[in-house]
């Protein structure tokens, strides 16, 4: 026998009330300090840092004056005036043991000498760190904070990774245009990436759709577990035909960076000098591998092209001449003075122009040889690397070969 409307629509409205009171229990229990993300992101944060970096940059500017007169007089330009304005950059980066080193990228730390690094945490304490060791090829960098209480540093356990599955939820954290403390959240897109960035080709990375912007740099790529899948690099902002591109965000993976940073604390722990001063102002270390170049293996020092562009930006009239890109801790050109952002002109009696070339020259070279170097200042085509002397020498620095490394 069927149960009569009225019954029906008691028994309907007595499972609704039901159902209601168990959505509402439901709501009323909800606590988001419990989600996955949120927790995921209180493990790491106090780990993650703000990374600021300070450096004076020398550009050449025209004289309004001595343009008039060129223009209405027709005397010759004088030629423009050198000055010095600060410029700083930011980027993040995240402790990887309780004693206070730090990973971060190369390009956000490795731009200049004497450099100045400032490291902040969210909790608003703020140290000086030191440049300990890079390696271009990984875009990777290792600084040292030190301790101010005696307290272990938070940091997050490089021996815990994340399995890196394609499809998992992941949280990009650090400072996005300067924007402290910031999480993005996206899915592991894909793993093995190959980007080529200028003339490096990175390798093994992987893709994200979390939000990567200019600061994320550095920062940590994690699981809602709170275990590393890797450090925040690049995003792809443009196809290759300027069309605008979102949600494709590369991260340097966590394994590559476990790796790098064992071979970086094997540097320190073979360079007693550590705490020596650096190409930042302290001790400064590059990984040396088996195919370095001669200049490298024998006198500690590596060039790099002085391309148009580059030419431009450091304010060199002339593009003779090579770049000197690293200067290693202990090293010949090191004791000789030698440091990142000098400008080699000549080895021995030879104008110098390709890095490539300079291993060509250096071929025949044995360990205790005599090798000169002549040296100027970027900006300046006769300057003196060392303030001494008249602006219009070059400096001529001997240095002795050293075993290959």
């Amino acid at each position: 026998m069927n149960p009569s409307p009225a019954i029906a629509l008691l028994v309907a409205l007595a499972l609704a009330a039901s159902g209601l009171a168990r959505g509402q229990d439901r709501v009323a229990s909800y606590d988001p300090a419990s989600e996955q993300t949120v927790l995921a992101v209180a493990k790491v944060q106090p780990a993650v840092v703000n990374i600021a970096t300070e450096r004076l940059v020398k550009q050449s500017v025209d004289d309004p004056f001595d343009s008039f007169l060129n223009e209405f007089f027709g005397q010759p330009s004088m030629g423009g005036r050198q000055v010095q304005r600060r410029q700083q950059s930011l980027g993040s980066g995240f402790v990887v043991d309780p004693e206070g080193f730090i990973i971060t990228n190369e390009h956000v730390v490795g731009r200049a000498a004497d450099l100045k690094i400032s490291i902040s945490f969210p909790d608003g304490s703020t140290f000086e760190a030191k440049y300990v060791a890079g390696d271009r090829q990984t875009d990777l960098a290792l600084l040292k904070i030190e301790k101010k209480d005696g307290r272990p540093f938070p940091f997050i356990d490089l021996k815990k990774l994340s399995p890196n599955l394609l499809g998992q939820t992941v949280l990009a954290l650090g400072n996005p245009l300067g924007y402290n403390s910031s999480v993005s959240r996206g899915i592991l897109s894909a793993r093995d990436r190959e980007i080529t960035v200028e003339d490096v080709r990175y390798k093994k990375l992987l893709q994200t759709d979390a939000a990567i912007n200019p600061g994320n740099s550095g920062g940590p790529l994690i699981d809602l577990a709170g275990q590393l899948c890797g450090v925040n690099s690049v995003r792809l902002a443009f196809t290759p035909d300027r069309n605008p591109v979102q949600g494709i965000g590369f991260a340097i993976s966590g394994q590559v960076v476990a790796e790098k940073f064992a071979v970086f604390r094997d540097q320190v722990n073979r360079a007693p000098q550590l705490g020596a001063k650096g190409p930042f102002g302290s001790g400064g270390l590059k990984n040396d591998a088996p195919n370095a170049p001669l200049a490298r293996k024998l006198f500690g020092v590596e060039f790099q092209a002085l391309t148009p562009a580059l030419a431009s930006v450091l304010g060199i009239s002339s593009e003779a001449g090579v770049l000197i890109s690293d200067v290693d801790l202990g090293s010949p050109a090191r004791t000789a003075g030698l440091k990142r952002g000098l400008i080699v002109y000549k080895i021995g009696r030879y104008e110098v122009t390709d890095p490539v070339a300079i291993d060509r020259l250096l071929k025949d070279v044995r360990p205790g040889t005599e090798v000169d170097f002549v040296v100027g200042v970027a900006g300046r085509r006769g300057g003196s690397p060392f303030g001494t002397a008249a602006p219009s020498q070059l400096a001529t620095v001997t240095l002795v070969a050293r075993p290959a490394q």
